[in-house]
């Protein structure tokens, strides 16, 4: 019998990710299907009568749901609790416990890029849940972590559950000294927006390095800046990485990983 997944949002238009978690039953022989799940925000609880009925075996969840998501649960992870969004749902006998694994994408975006963050200054820019959830990850490798906001008031009412959160704006962040990773968590940079960057030019010059979130286009103007640097893609494959973990409760070896970033970087990017 095949286990189910899916990946639930508003809209979901094209998604890369049944692409990622098919790779994944493919290498490791799994029998799963995963499949795309657009629903109203007032249908949710069908979805989750599905996982309490163990029809689907867990879901991803993106935009805008990842905190509607929580009120359904009968667990959330530690990290999930406080960035205070679940974008991974495990049903165990009907119990459905949250995780949030773009915490873990980040992660292994950091270890990939092979850059020491302890103790160091970094820095995260924008105000949305996945600013938040690379802010947690950054503070658990006990980085000394800035938000950069354009609203520093509203910032610090929205991310207080940070308590070792310096919040700062734009203009302070050009005073700032010995600088090491800035991360772009703004949609500065996407497309249309192709020529917008948080960075004046040659500000990159400051940092040890750099990481955009954004994956489409492959490389902003924002990660031109950086001699070392890294986009949203092996994010995207790594946060899906670990909701795989989650549901087939095993580690997922290194060398897999990387095979399937390297596949999904030719369908994204169409290179040889």
């Amino acid at each position: 019998m095949k286990n189910k997944f899916a990946l639930i949002g508003e809209k979901l238009g094209h998604s890369f990710s049944p692409i990622i978690h098919t790779k994944v039953f493919e290498k490791l022989g799994i029998e799963g299907e995963y499949t795309l799940i657009e629903v109203e925000k007032d249908k949710l609880i069908t979805v989750v009568e599905k996982l309490k009925k163990e029809e689907l075996q867990g879901i991803n969840i993106t935009i805008p749901y990842k905190t509607d998501i929580m009120k359904y649960l009968d667990e959330i992870s530690e990290e999930a609790k406080i960035i205070g969004a679940v974008n991974t749902v495990i049903s165990k006998n009907g119990k459905l416990i949250g995780y949030n694994t773009d915490y873990y994408g980040f992660k292994m975006t950091i270890e990939k890029l092979d850059i020491e963050v302890k103790g160091r200054k970094n820095f995260v820019c924008g105000a949305g849940g996945s600013a938040r959830a690379v802010i947690k990850c950054l503070e658990d490798m006990e980085s000394e972590t800035y938000l950069v906001s354009r609203n520093v008031e509203k910032a610090k009412l929205n991310f207080s559950t940070f308590k070792n959160l310096k919040i700062v704006s734009y203009k302070d962040l050009e005073n700032i000294k010995t600088k090491n990773l800035i991360v772009n968590c703004t949609p500065c940079g996407m497309s249309p927006n192709l020529d917008c960057s948080i960075l004046k030019l040659g500000e990159g010059k400051q940092y040890k390095a750099g990481v955009d979130i954004i994956y489409n286009p492959k490389k902003t103007k924002f990660l031109y800046e950086f001699e070392l640097g890294a986009n949203g893609l092996f994010m995207l494959v790594g946060q899906a990485i670990k909701a795989e973990e989650i549901w087939q409760g095993k580690k997922i070896d290194k060398k897999i990983i990387k095979e399937i970033y390297d596949e999904i970087k030719l369908e994204v990017y169409r290179i040889k």
